[in-house]
């Protein structure tokens, strides 16, 4: 009964931890980031000619890609982490290392989004 509890807590920390990772990592796609632009720039010439080059599609793509480079980097500390522990799932702590990550990248776009106009 009591590591059916502890099971389930660990559970809910790492859900918990996990939704606000992608929440973090989506804010950091937005269009206000300071990355945006650079990035946007850069996937114009691999788009062209694609029927993902109108500017709304363009737009979300590139919030999309942001995003998601942004789980991918940030989630390297906590799989060396894990690695080097020698755990084969995630735990809270793992997942903690990841948001963390995730949050010291977002930071520029949350700094931007609070000091924005």
């Amino acid at each position: 009964m009591i590591d059916e509890m502890h099971e389930r807590q660990q559970t809910m920390q790492r859900d918990v931890l996990m939704i606000a990772t992608a929440a973090v990592s989506l804010v950091n796609g937005q269009g206000f980031s300071p990355v945006f632009d650079p990035v946007f720039f850069l996937l114009r010439p691999f788009i062209a000619g694609t029927f993902l080059s109108t500017p709304l599609v363009f737009f979300y793509l590139t919030s999309v890609f942001i995003s998601l480079l942004t789980l991918l980097i940030a989630g390297v500390p906590a799989a060396l982490y894990e690695r080097a522990r020698g755990y084969k799932d995630s735990t809270p702590v793992s997942i903690g290392i990841w948001f963390v990550a995730t949050a010291l990248l977002a930071f520029p776009a949350i700094l931007a989004y609070f000091t924005a106009d």
